[in-house]
């Protein structure tokens, strides 16, 4: 496993402040590092009616490929409490669309890394790109 990069949880920490969570009070963000060397912060953005909120790995993705990139490097992801704060499923899937098994996801809180996993331990046999490819051939 390679070194944390440092840059990564700062710029996440400084994302958290932005975070809108008034149902949850359970602030998230994020930040990924593109294979490009980028970086991309995210944070969750919670609306009344729950199914329109946003994590802030799905705002973090948005982003990256708004700005034209396609692969994710690494993510560090900050949640406050006791429990790791883990992607949702759904946000694992979208992680799956842009890295690979190998893709480190790093967890912490505001105040530094407690665990990383590779996408391919939070996602196992996970369904992605290149299924579709391997049923075309």
């Amino acid at each position: 496993m390679t070194s944390l990069d440092p840059t990564l949880f700062e710029k996440a920490r400084s994302a958290l402040n932005y975070s809108y969570s008034p149902y949850s009070r359970f602030p998230v963000s994020c930040c990924i590092k593109t294979t490009t060397g980028k970086y991309y912060t995210g944070v969750n953005i919670e609306n009344a009616a729950y199914p329109l909120s946003l994590c802030s790995e799905a705002v973090a993705i948005s982003h990256m490929v708004k700005e034209g990139e396609k692969k994710i490097s690494e993510i560090f992801i900050i949640g406050l409490g006791e429990a790791l704060c883990t992607p949702c499923g759904a946000c694992r899937q979208r992680i799956r669309e842009f890295a690979d098994d190998d893709t480190l996801i790093h967890i912490g809180d505001d105040k530094g890394h407690r665990a990383t996993f590779t996408l391919g331990e939070l996602l196992p046999h996970s369904f992605g790109p290149h299924n579709l490819e391997q049923s075309h051939d």
